[in-house]
């Protein structure tokens, strides 16, 4: 990173206070640098695309990318796994994984992420029976404070805990991933969804296909999106009353419709349909915040009820929200760890004074459900409040000073949630 010149996240929310930002062209070379930095106390974070919107990825010491690093796509047909490169994006995968009949068995709104990326944060896409990309993780490779390259695999101690570790156990440099054959899917988008149907059908609407999605600014009527796999039975949505969307559509209207995926039930490859948005094309916005909250399935009705009524305060910062479902997994801080769970997700206007009071009613208006924040988006929520929702909590923090007593990767996000302990 030249000098003065301003590293910021995708959103530009967020002016990294890194010093300086390492490109490693080799496995060898990252060794290295991590070395050098724990030597001499330095601090290192992993840097991905940047998508997150607060500062998990943030450090006063020096950035890593994985960029120039070789692209690592180790695919066993047999066996049904990819081992692949922590700084891929999921849509370089993708395009490997369609080569070989296979598949991911999800993916969240958009390709651009990468995976190490994804994993650490607790990344998702939705359907009842779809995890965190996380929960498909078997192995995860880190080159950890000292050096050392370090490989944990399911069933191994820790493993729960180091694959959504927001990247503070040490640098991800590859991972190995469950795969399913390939699939195919059609996209179909449903509005007119009055509120009072949405909370009748709850549980049905959300099962009513593969993957399923409901988008709304909290005022007027809810919109649909429901992703079929090909072969499954036809969605049956007419007792809501919502009705098929004539054409194409964006999440947020007014935006480019060529950016979203195709809809109007036409078939097309699983990581063509899953995504929101299309690989190449801008996701989202772009100038934007983000804010997600998991509760329990079961509370998703009287939450959705809880945050109605902040609609006055919501409506006008926000840009949309969307509602997904997503699998209990065991990873330790994975947002759905041992519960399945419903999301709740915001994207706001640009404007980080005006959101963030309306965090604050919605953290309120949600602590009876004991929700959970993503951890790549902004949230207020106290360390305290978290760590009596997360059984793994003191685990995780045992894993921490295992894999990095002297906090080479740790930084202030890392130290407000997980403070060192203090001697006597």
């Amino acid at each position: 990173m030249a000098a003065n010149a301003k590293l910021t996240n995708w959103a530009g929310n967020v002016e990294f206070t890194a010093e300086r930002l390492h490109r490693p062209a080799s496995l060898a070379e990252l060794r290295a640098i991590v070395t050098v930095a724990a030597a001499g106390n330095g601090r290192l974070r992993a840097l991905g695309t940047g998508h997150s919107f607060n500062r998990v990825a943030d450090t006063p010491g020096a950035l890593i990318t994985l960029e120039k690093l070789p692209r690592l796509v180790e695919i066993d047909p047999v066996g049904r796994t990819a081992r692949v490169g922590a700084g891929l994006t999921l849509g370089e995968l993708c395009t490997a994984l369609r080569q070989h009949g296979l598949a991911l068995p999800n993916l969240p709104s958009t390709p651009h992420f990468t995976i190490a990326g994804a994993c650490a944060t607790g990344t998702h896409g939705s359907g009842n029976s779809n995890g965190t990309l996380a929960s498909f993780v078997s192995s995860i490779e880190l080159i950890t404070a000292d050096g050392t390259p370090t490989t944990l695999s399911r069933g191994s101690e820790g493993f729960e805990g180091a694959v959504t570790s927001l990247g503070s156990l040490g640098i991800a440099t590859a991972l190995t991933l469950d795969l399913r054959p390939a699939f195919e899917v059609e996209q179909y988008v449903y509005e007119g969804l009055a509120w009072p149907s949405l909370i009748e059908h709850f549980d049905d609407i959300f099962a009513a296909a593969y993957s399923v999605s409901a988008f709304t600014d909290w005022s007027g009527a809810v919109r649909l999106w429901v992703k079929r796999r090909v072969g499954d039975p036809l969605p049956d949505l007419a007792p809501t009353g919502a009705r098929p969307a004539e054409g194409q559509r964006h999440p947020i209207d007014g935006m480019p419709l060529a950016n979203a995926t195709e809809q109007l039930g036409v078939p097309g490859p699983w990581d063509e349909r899953l995504p929101h948005f299309r690989a190449g094309f801008v996701p989202s916005v772009g100038a934007e915040l983000q804010s997600e909250y998991f509760v329990a399935a079961a509370d998703a009705p009287e939450a959705v009820k809880a945050l109605r009524e902040l609609q006055p305060w919501i409506s006008p910062v926000l840009l949309v929200s969307e509602i997904r479902t997503i699998a209990a997994d065991t990873c330790w801080l994975s947002p759905s760890n041992g519960r399945a769970s419903v999301a709740f997700h915001f994207t706001w206007i640009a404007d980080p004074e005006a959101v963030a009071p309306v965090l604050v009613r919605i953290e309120e208006a949600l602590a009876p459900f004991d929700a959970r924040p993503h951890w790549g988006k902004l949230s207020s929520t106290a360390p305290e409040t978290l760590s009596a929702s997360y059984k793994h909590w003191e685990s995780f923090r045992g894993l921490l000073s295992r894999f990095d007593p002297a906090g080479t990767f740790r930084n202030p996000l890392i130290d407000h949630y997980f403070p060192r302990e203090t001697a006597g």
